[in-house]
């Protein structure tokens, strides 16, 4: 017979012990949900092919999605913008009268601060070549793309952001858009970077959502090699050293190690993002029949909270309110 005092299995003997004793713990307010509002839209909203649930919104439909987040309690959101028109120098990105900073002005019109509000900063989606800054040779050019993701950065914090997520992983643009925000009188609006962001095949969906596939080549030049850790821990010191307040891991799930490393040696917030790919593969093989894909989703978000995050932008975020609001 075991003879062991052990017996971990006490501790799972049925749902209530389950839940006295869990170690990690979803809540909503921990959550950031992606939006993307396309200028080239008047009136519905578009439906994304390679990402079932999620949809290109216009400047109309936007107030109608907003509506149901509220209702759901989804409070946090992240604001992706395509523009009608493109150029080599993603000038509107920066636009006063962008697409994000319409989005901005219209959402703080309408619901106040009972939303808070992210944007990225970044060109991809704004230049004609779809790469994330000035080209010069078909490479690009760091410093002087620093210059327009300040300019971009201090647009959006006028229009009503509540926080700034540079995505562009340029060198020193965490550093050039505190200088900017702080001079232009936003020395209170945190950074949220995007410390951490692999060249990852996880991108593809995004990439119809956002309209950004580079029109030439690729983006590892200055997105980060998957293959490396050290220069990730790296380049989390370099953007906390040039003001981050948060700092973030982008793709998720094959980063969790990374995830846990991170949150052990910085003292602030440590974000990631369950990016387009790991949605649509749990939304593929749920489809199928595959998998139970509310257990697998919530398996999936539960491992980001085991390694460390404290904040997840998961494009799951609506369902994971609906599942919540059932049962409560």
């Amino acid at each position: 017979m075991f003879a062991s005092p052990h017996r971990p299995r006490r501790l799972r003997r049925s749902p209530l012990m389950r839940d006295l004793v869990r170690e990690n713990r979803l809540h909503l307010d921990e959550f950031i949900y992606p939006l993307f509002i396309d200028e080239t839209l008047t009136n519905n909203p578009r439906p994304l092919g390679s990402m079932p649930g999620i949809l290109r919104h216009s400047l109309q439909s936007l107030l109608a999605e907003l509506e149901e987040l509220e209702q759901l309690k989804v409070r946090n959101l992240l604001l992706f913008g395509i523009p009608k028109e493109k150029d080599a120098l993603a000038s509107g990105a920066y636009d006063d009268n962008g697409i994000v900073q319409q989005a901005l002005r219209t959402i703080k019109e309408h619901y106040g601060n009972r939303f808070q509000l992210t944007t990225d900063v970044c060109n991809c989606e704004y230049t004609d070549h779809g790469h994330c800054g000035i080209l010069k040779n078909e490479d690009v050019d760091n410093d002087p793309t620093l210059e327009l993701l300040a300019k971009t950065a201090v647009s959006h914090a006028r229009a009503g952001a509540d926080i700034i997520a540079p995505s562009d992983m340029m060198d020193g643009r965490v550093g050039a858009i505190r200088d900017a925000l702080d001079d232009a009188g936003f020395e209170n609006l945190p950074i949220m970077a995007y410390s951490a962001k692999f060249a990852s095949a996880f991108y593809g969906p995004f990439r119809e959502a956002a309209d950004s596939t580079p029109s030439f080549g690729d983006r590892r030049s200055y997105q980060m090699d998957p293959a490396n850790g050290r220069e990730a821990l790296k380049e989390v010191q370099l953007d906390l050293a040039e003001g981050a307040d948060i700092v973030m891991v982008k793709p998720a799930l094959a980063y969790l190690d990374l995830v846990w490393q991170i949150k052990q040696s910085v003292d602030v917030p440590v974000a990631v993002y369950n990016v387009s790919g790991e949605y649509s593969m749990i939304k593929g093989a749920a489809a199928n029949g595959w998998i139970n894909e509310r257990q697998a989703v919530l398996e999936t978000l539960t491992s980001f909270k085991r390694a460390g995050a404290d904040i997840i932008i998961s494009y799951h975020t609506k369902d994971l309110a609906r599942w919540m609001m059932e049962e409560s």
